[in-house]
């Protein structure tokens, strides 16, 4: 059965699950999780847009990631994407998951909150974008482990069972979004790579990676930063710029650290830089 979705708060509390994503034939058996778009992992990207979890396992071989995660390994190892989900689960406390392939590099927060939101009720709430996205979906646990449980007794095993089988027999609500776009091909990486090094996203892109490789969260206001370099490099000199949003940032840092330090931080200085093209 499948339900419109309608935008309501979700629930506190869930765990996240990501899985490796298939065996890449296509990408030649490459390692795929650890693929970089935007010099950043393709599964520390969607680490990164399930931050909020409260528990996040893992499913695979171990390698480096932007946060600690919990690892395990499917049995048998590369035995598809029921058998990987069973052994996730087994880890899993809470009562909704969100699963996720390893390899959604535009995945958002602000999609995975809507997935949340959208589960309240129904057995899965699953990215549409044209097809139903199993695995950028939020799960009600115990639908999902009840609907494992039969399929393992009628076939068997679950090795290379199609998740199709599975969501079939829940209760769906479909979310439409793009952030479900994944990277089977390497040409699929390459447009990864291409977009988003596009005009309208490189900057934040840029400041993701970033914040991701200095180990800090915090908002940051784009379009006020640059602003003020503007400002700086027209009212002052070039150099100023650069220089300015330092001291920005260094004097954000020495209070709170938080977004709206920044945001003063910055409006301060723009005043300054206009007291001084004034004079």
């Amino acid at each position: 059965m499948t339900t419109d979705h309608g935008s309501r708060e979700h629930a506190p509390g869930h765990d996240a699950l990501i899985l490796p994503g298939g065996g890449a034939r296509r990408l030649g058996g490459a390692d795929k999780p650890s693929l970089t778009v935007g010099a950043r992992t393709l599964l520390d990207r969607v680490l990164a847009a399930c931050r909020d979890a409260a528990a996040t396992v893992v499913v695979g071989p171990r390698r480096p990631t932007c946060r600690p995660v919990t690892w395990v390994r499917e049995q048998p190892p590369g035995g598809g994407p029921l058998a990987a989900l069973d052994a996730g689960l087994r880890r899993v406390t809470s009562g909704t998951v969100l699963v996720l392939s390893a390899d959604l590099p535009f995945l958002r927060n602000a999609t995975v909150r809507e997935l949340l939101a959208a589960a309240e009720g129904v057995d899965t709430a699953v990215a549409y974008d044209g097809r139903d996205q199993p695995l950028c979906a939020a799960y009600r646990v115990e639908p999902l482990r009840r609907e494992l449980a039969l399929l393992h007794g009628e076939y068997g095993t679950l090795r290379d069972l199609p998740l199709r089988l599975l969501v079939a027999q829940l209760t769906v609500r479909r979310v439409t979004s793009a952030d479900a776009l994944d990277c089977d091909t390497w040409e699929d990486l390459a447009a990864a790579r291409a977009r988003i090094r596009e005009h309208g996203t490189v900057l934040d892109e840029w400041i993701e990676a970033v914040k991701a490789e200095l180990g800090i969260e915090i908002g940051v206001d784009t379009a006020l930063l640059l602003d003020l370099a503007r400002d700086a490099a027209h009212s002052v000199a070039r150099p100023a710029a650069p220089l300015s949003t330092f001291l920005v940032g260094y004097a954000a840092a020495k209070g709170d650290g938080s977004p709206e330090a920044v945001a003063e931080a910055a409006r301060t200085i723009e005043a300054l830089a206009d007291r001084w093209h004034a004079e």
